[in-house]
């Protein structure tokens, strides 16, 4: 009987992209008011929770919200300005509506956001498990913002510690520094107040106790401030193949393998860059694939082998089937410098 029922969000399945989006409600809709809209037809399914799930930095990330009309908006700063973004499914189709300078490029890109350079038809299930949740998740597709900054400075704030804490980070210094989004907001449940995140001048003017109250310590606000510095030419690997953009991303000391990987698979919708380096995804991918939960790396790449190509897709997919080994150890303690 449980099988017949959507499965309740873990923290494994939300890091695997799952960010629950209710079903529309008749008369809840939000009017275009003064915004650009376009409506897109898909050639298949999309699940715009699973679509733009990755780009949701924590419950709280000011951002990113799903709301009760079956709606997701998003807030980003754009080679054009500020800019936000409503999608929600309209019949079959999707809608777009768009607020503020970035409007019209965020509607321009509205297909490839949502998947439309990507083929999951390429994709061949090897395993039971990938199998089974490949049927389930019939509208993934990977997202493809065109953005790097916007992926890689929460990535930075990601790096060795809890996400709570990361979250937590990105939620205060976007709430800071950042500035309202453009369009509606705070209209009750009938849009939500987002902030667009700052500005890469504005990162440099974070003072240095603001990093410390957000529990960011000096490597990482460190690393996010030699990368702001070249913002320009980071943006620009927007335009390259997904290795080459990792390649000049980790030209800046503080950003690894994991970094890059994290965000070109935001950035470049990168069905086959796998994040290595990281604390549980190996022994999740070991043990769901072949019961190994001490898997490291180099087996979890092993394991990954058949689907080269895909392998990003396929690590999503076990993430999203929710089967993870029991905990063995406490969980990582969470600390906040802010209060040293």
């Amino acid at each position: 009987m449980a099988g017949r029922f959507e499965q309740r969000p873990t923290r494994v399945t939300v890091r695997g992209g799952a960010v629950g989006v209710p079903s529309a409600r008749p008369g809840r809709a939000v009017p275009p008011a003064t915004g650009r809209t376009r409506v897109w037809a898909p050639d298949g399914p999309v699940d715009l929770g699973l679509v733009l799930g990755p780009l949701r930095r924590g419950p709280g990330d000011p951002t990113f919200r799903a709301l009760a009309d079956g709606s997701v908006w998003r807030a980003c700063r754009t080679p054009a300005g500020p800019g936000t973004l409503r999608v929600a499914p309209r019949g079959a189709d999707v809608e777009g509506t768009a607020w503020g300078p970035g409007a019209e490029w965020l509607l321009d890109r509205l297909p490839v956001l949502l998947g439309a350079a990507d083929r999951p038809e390429e994709f061949v299930p090897r395993h039971r498990i990938v199998a089974h949740t490949w049927r389930r998740r019939a509208g993934l597709r990977l997202v493809r913002t065109g953005l790097v900054m916007e992926s890689l400075i929460p990535s930075v704030l990601e790096q060795k510690v809890t996400a709570d804490e990361a979250y937590r980070a990105w939620r205060l210094l976007v709430r800071g520094f950042g500035e309202p989004a453009p369009g509606p907001a705070g209209q009750g449940d009938r849009a939500p107040l987002l902030h667009v995140p700052p500005a890469a001048g504005t990162w440099l003017r974070v003072p240095s106790w603001e990093w410390h109250r957000a529990g960011v310590d000096d490597k990482r606000a460190a690393t996010i401030l030699r990368a702001v510095r070249v913002a320009g030419r980071l943006e620009q690997a927007s335009a390259l193949e997904p290795q080459a953009a990792r390649r000049r991303l980790e030209v800046i000391p503080g950003v690894g393998p994991w970094t890059s990987a994290e965000v070109v698979q935001r950035s470049h919708g990168a069905a086959d860059c796998v994040t290595v380096g990281d604390l549980h995804l190996p022994g999740i991918i070991g043990y769901a694939l072949a019961g190994d939960r001490d898997a490291d790396d180099a087996e979890m790449l092993r394991l990954l082998e058949p689907y080269a190509g895909q392998r990003h897709r396929a690590a999503r997919l076990v993430l999203l089937s929710g089967r993870v080994p029991a905990r063995r150890h406490p969980k990582m303690p969470r600390t906040d410098i802010g209060l040293l």
